[in-house]
């Protein structure tokens, strides 16, 4: 009997457990046996990856920049949801506030999420960065450390760094575009309180990672069965609603220069002490 394949997925919510059992039963359905193999932080599910014991990683986009470093290059994007792909981050200020434009930040306080958040602190810092603001010599950072060796996947950090900057704690926040988004919908983020000073460039979100030498064939197989996932199926919407796609797309690295970039002005792998 061939063995499942074992995927990983990091628990940053009660739902991930239900949307992965959901995607479990669905590839049992279709043929290509697969376990799941929760874990409480990316650092201890990369450390599975590399180490053999798990076949696939569901991997933020920092925990696969930090496969390719700690594997030289031995490791590739297999697959994506359709929303990982072209993200943005907001840098939002208040509209009644000082602050006008990127060279107004300078000397004032910026709140961001996690020190591990990629959407909300580091591709945010390091776009300052490029315009030529370093953080503790141009802005003071004021940060949310909300579940942190979660990389930001919860709203948490970015909900705090608003609040933050609502009180008048902060000059600017960051935050994702989809959490953007949605708060703009929900009148959590008023149109007449708050407004846009920059956005950042593109850059692409989570993403299957295998090892090299995991086999084709069975990567092969298990693509098939994740591509045939279709959200006009309701069986397979509410799981995809829950896990905040429309369609599975194949896996890509272009989308991860702002966050590479990031990571290296703020020399991130050696203030983590890795």
């Amino acid at each position: 009997m061939t063995e499942p394949i074992r995927v990983g997925a990091v628990l940053y919510d009660p739902k991930v457990s239900v949307i992965w059992d959901i995607i479990r039963e669905f590839f049992e359905w279709n043929g290509c046996p697969m376990d799941c193999v929760f874990y409480t932080n990316y650092d201890l599910q990369n450390d599975a990856l590399l180490g053999g014991h798990i076949d696939i990683a569901w991997n933020s986009p920092l925990a696969w920049l930090d496969a390719v470093r700690r594997s030289g290059g031995g490791c590739r994007a297999i697959a994506m949801r359709d929303t990982d792909r072209d993200r943005a981050s907001h840098i939002v200020v208040r509209a009644d506030g000082p602050v006008k434009s990127i060279a107004d930040l300078k000397g004032r306080t910026i709140a961001v999420g996690a020190e591990d958040s990629p959407q909300a602190t580091l591709i945010p810092i390091g776009f300052l960065q490029r315009h030529g603001l370093e953080p503790g010599r141009d802005f003071t950072v004021r940060r949310f450390d909300v579940l942190v060796g979660k990389h930001g996947d919860h709203v948490g950090g970015e909900r705090d760094a608003l609040a933050c900057l609502d009180r008048g704690e902060a000059d600017a926040c960051a935050m994702l575009d989809l959490n953007y988004e949605a708060w703009r919908a929900d009148g959590t983020l008023p149109p007449e309180r708050f407004h846009t000073l920059a956005t950042t460039d593109r850059f692409d979100h989570c993403v299957f990672t295998v090892r090299d030498d995991f086999d084709r064939e069975r990567e092969k197989e298990w693509l098939r069965v994740l591509f045939s996932m279709s959200y006009d199926d309701p069986a397979h919407r509410k799981m995809m609603d829950m896990e905040g796609l429309k369609a599975w797309k194949e896996g890509r690295v272009t989308g991860f220069g702002p966050l590479s970039d990031a990571v290296t002005r703020q020399e991130f792998w050696k203030a983590a002490g890795r």
